[in-house]
């Protein structure tokens, strides 16, 4: 076994010694200086202690500016007749292509002569066959950058009730609105109106808890959702919840059955770029009075 040994590493010394000579500008092969003295001193004395496995990495040029692949080498005390530790990475290659790539090489390697040193020829492969890889890699990273422009979706929802009127029902409207982040207004009186926007997942949120247990007099009358590329604040009709009173028709004292002015709401609607909700709440167009 150690003349086998002995036979293989003065195999892999004399093959660094050729890739010393084919790449010798500085930085093109990391080699730790005490690694080939190891091996000379335990051939010199093949008694001893087996001395570190040969341990390089070579920069290979693959032929694109600014894409450098580093071929990492671990050679086992039996290679050349075991096959090298190899691992080619570069930052031009994304995971997936990278794994593709050595994978190959591995391919590559085992389809060659065993008992033949084959280091050179790893880094001739990798030279002339990782440029598809790095293409790939670039077309990821621009279907990726695609996707990662992500649309987010403004929900509004105007909800209709019969009345609103009791105090701690307007504070569970107020109160959910402000957990939720959602924006709008509650018209309080007779008809009842209600306004949210935000996230989808908030609004269906709100609608859900306002309607429990059993709010008989109340439908959403109309959505709608928005997309955009920003944020969805940059939607919003309303900058918070407002508490939404007009004052009412005639005089009904402390009673509550009074409507509200609908005009003033047809009003606000329509500064708020919502003129035309107020057919789909009450069924009819709304038209402002001549002053």
């Amino acid at each position: 076994m150690a003349v086998a040994v002995k036979d293989c590493l003065e195999l892999q010394l004399l093959e660094v010694e050729m890739l010393l000579s084919m790449f010798p500008k500085k930085g093109e092969i990391n080699l730790d200086e005490d690694a080939v003295p190891s091996v000379q001193r335990y051939l010199r004395n093949s008694d001893g202690r087996l001395p570190p496995q040969l341990e390089y990495s070579i920069a290979v040029d693959v032929g694109e500016p600014k894409v450098k692949v580093e071929l990492q080498v671990l050679l086992p005390h039996m290679y050349p007749h075991v096959a090298p530790q190899l691992f080619a990475r570069s930052d031009a290659l994304h995971r997936q292509q990278q794994l593709q790539l050595n994978t190959d090489l591995a391919s590559h390697i085992s389809s060659l002569d065993s008992g033949e040193v084959c280091v050179y020829e790893a880094v001739q492969w990798v030279k002339d066959n990782t440029l598809p890889y790095v293409e790939n890699s670039k077309i990821s990273s621009e279907s990726a950058s695609k996707e990662v422009v992500v649309k987010e979706t403004l929900h509004r929802m105007w909800i209709y009730s019969h009345h609103i009127y009791r105090q701690e029902l307007r504070k569970k409207i107020f109160d959910c609105a402000k957990k939720l982040n959602l924006t709008g207004f509650c018209l309080t009186g007779k008809p009842g109106v209600i306004c949210v926007e935000g996230l989808r997942e908030n609004c269906e949120e709100f609608w859900r808890v306002i309607r429990y247990p059993n709010w008989k007099h109340i439908s959403c009358k109309h959505v709608e959702n928005i997309e955009t590329e920003k944020s969805i604040d940059t939607l919003r009709l309303f900058c918070a919840f407002e508490d939404l009173q007009f004052q009412a028709h005639g005089d009904y004292g402390l009673r509550n059955d009074y409507h509200m002015d609908l005009g003033q709401f047809l009003e606000f609607l329509k500064q708020h770029q919502s003129g035309h909700i107020f057919q789909i709440l009450f069924g009819v167009e709304g038209k402002l009075s001549d002053k």
